[in-house]
């Protein structure tokens, strides 16, 4: 396990080398509250490697084997959190491929509208830009959970098979100012999102709500490709590995070959 300092916290971070002629660098970014790097690395990171891609990862602040600060959860916080391992760790002197997954893929969109020269492409499932319809959304979510979770005992009792996410949920919304902070971020500018000119794939679950955010999205980014999955929610990445890896290794093959 490789833990490094960045941006004034502890970071856990891996990394798997291209097999084959490197064809450039991905970044995988995981979502909020239960999500860690293991949902890319057990679906995508491998995929991604044999294709050619150097494929970096990291737990965000606060989840996995990341520090958990009290405080330093606005959205600001994550963006200069990837600014620091690209440049100070990992060492990456050219645009990056972005891949993030639910609140990840803000993350990515964010790194994108503030260093547009330093983002080769962009896939986001279940995602959208930092709107504001987007963190009224995640507001929301977050004001739930931490009261779904606020008895814990009961929700694992409910979910045993869980155990493990919901532990590390409650204890993030318990122990951290996340819940404030981060619905309380500054947005970015919509015409710095609306420059991203690199290629874009938005991938959604046919099931889940997120769907209803990406008419905006693509009125920001009208170049974006956007696939729904049908059959499926939030979780895609993890619920259809196999679809989604389909239609990330297509949407590479078409740009970046």
């Amino acid at each position: 396990m490789t833990i490094v300092h960045a941006n004034g916290v502890d970071l856990h971070v891996q990394e798997v080398a291209p097999i084959g002629d490197p064809i450039g660098t991905a970044v995988l970014i995981h979502g909020m509250t239960s999500d860690s790097m293991a949902s890319w690395f057990l679906t995508l990171a491998h995929p991604l490697a044999q294709a050619g891609l150097r494929v970096l990862l990291y737990d965000l602040r606060g989840h996995g084997h990341s520090e958990r600060p009290p405080t330093g959860y606005s959205l600001d916080h994550f963006v200069d959190d990837l600014d620091a391992l690209l440049a100070e760790h990992w060492k990456v002197d050219g645009p990056v491929h972005l891949f993030g997954n639910s609140f990840g893929g803000t993350v990515a969109f964010s790194y994108a509208a503030r260093h547009p020269a330093r983002v080769a492409g962009l896939v986001t499932i279940e995602s959208a830009p930092p709107t504001a319809a987007w963190f009224g959304r995640m507001a929301r979510r977050l004001a739930r959970a931490a009261e779904t979770l606020a008895d814990v005992d009961a929700v694992l009792t409910s979910r045993p098979l869980m155990a493990h996410r919901v532990r590390t949920a409650s204890a993030l919304l318990a122990e951290t100012s996340v819940g404030v902070e981060l619905p309380n971020s500054v947005l970015s500018d919509p015409a710095a999102i609306a420059a991203i000119d690199c290629p874009v794939l938005c991938l959604y679950g046919g099931d889940s709500a997120v769907q209803e955010l990406a008419a905006e999205t693509e009125r920001l980014l009208p170049l974006s490709r956007h696939v729904v999955v049908a059959g499926f929610g939030h979780t895609l990445l993890i619920d259809a590995p196999d679809q989604v890896r389909a239609e990330v290794l297509a949407w590479l093959v078409a740009y970046v070959h």
